[in-house]
């Protein structure tokens, strides 16, 4: 049962209450849901707030409870769960009402002519807590929210991106289930963003029920020109062969794969390997979480097409900085401006987030 529904459960039970001490606080509640349409959560929150504030050990309970959770120990541990979700809707449905989110753009460099390609889109949340994106999508798709939350960073990055210069394709991260969610077409015949220069990075692997329809979803798109990119988070046989009739345009691998790739002999031979592989099937290889000019070096002297990470470029959501990357890349200069006495370069350099 969803959310909303259980919500609209929980309204009609306390409409149908005839104590007369409750009739203003109902006759509220009624107010609410006529101010709130199709939003019946958000009504039924703004009910238990105001009920509860009448109550001095509840109000008690509230304020030294976490993240004012509303679920007095009285209640039934089911209906707990229930407000607890009711809660999480109502802040998800507040943040697309109020469209307080922003793209940050992330610079991604062809190392071969160490000049800037393309770009990932990472979104950022305007909220008080400060939580993490991750956090935010992950609420949001615990209570059925997840793809209209995509779908609106989605939506944002593909407005932000007209500031960028045109030749740079645009890395979108999204769900495999929303790439089968009828929306996906219908935002591309919406956005000024070609389809040419949008890249889909699945965030998951794509379960085994789901692969066929997955790839009667997205085919259509990339055949009118939409790429796609996997990355190296979903290990094993299975994903391997679905990563070969998949046939992504890019791959990209981080730190386990990249990290000290200029001190260990071993990882040496993994990206070396990687692009061996890429190269024969015809895939694009990016390295991701690019922290040191001696890790830079190596995986250009391998043959990786392309990198990302803090030593490149920090996300950032000013144009003024995505006006800059198109300086070519001076790796020497990089050497001598992070190099401090007595360290290697780059060894002070914090491991990247995105």
């Amino acid at each position: 049962m969803s959310v909303r529904v259980q919500a609209w459960g929980v309204i009609a039970a306390l409409l149908a209450d005839t104590d007369p001490a409750g009739a203003a606080v109902r006759q509220r509640l009624s107010n609410s849901l006529d101010e709130n349409p199709g939003v019946p959560e958000r009504a039924l929150l703004e009910y238990l707030l105001e009920t509860r504030r009448s109550d001095a050990n509840t109000l008690e309970a509230l304020e030294t409870t976490s993240y004012m959770r509303l679920t007095p120990p009285a209640l039934p541990p089911q209906f707990a769960k229930q407000l607890d979700a009711i809660r999480s809707m109502s802040r998800i449905s507040a943040l697309l009402d109020n469209q307080m989110l922003m793209t940050a753009f992330q610079p991604i460099y062809g190392l071969e002519r160490k000049t800037v390609v393309g770009v990932e889109a990472l979104s950022r949340f305007v909220s008080d807590d400060g939580a993490a994106a991750e956090l935010w999508f992950a609420e949001a798709a615990a209570v059925g929210l997840g793809a209209n939350l995509e779908f609106s960073a989605l939506g944002s990055a593909a407005a932000a991106a007209r500031d960028l210069p045109e030749n740079l394709y645009v890395s979108l991260n999204i769900s495999p289930t929303s790439c089968m969610d009828p929306r996906l077409p219908e935002l591309f015949d919406h956005i000024e963003l070609p389809l040419h220069r949008v890249v889909l990075e699945l965030t998951e692997d794509i379960p085994e029920e789901e692969y066929l329809q997955f790839l009667s979803a997205i085919n259509p798109l990339r055949e009118k020109g939409l790429r796609i990119a996997l990355d190296d988070t979903h290990p094993g046989a299975g994903a391997l062969s679905r990563m070969i009739h998949l046939r992504p345009d890019f791959l990209k691998v981080g730190r386990n794969v990249i990290g000290d790739v200029d001190k260990d002999g071993l990882q040496r031979a993994l990206a070396s390997c990687l692009v061996d592989f890429t190269d024969q099937v015809g895939i694009t290889l990016v390295a991701e979480g690019i922290e040191t000019v001696g890790e830079l070096k190596v995986l250009t002297e391998l043959g990786i097409s392309a990198g990302q990470g803090y030593l490149l470029g920090r996300p950032s959501v000013r144009p003024m900085d995505w006006a800059s990357w198109n300086t070519r890349l001076d790796m020497d200069g990089l050497e001598r401006h992070l190099a401090a006495p007595g360290e290697s370069p780059g060894a002070s350099q914090g491991k990247e987030s995105s």
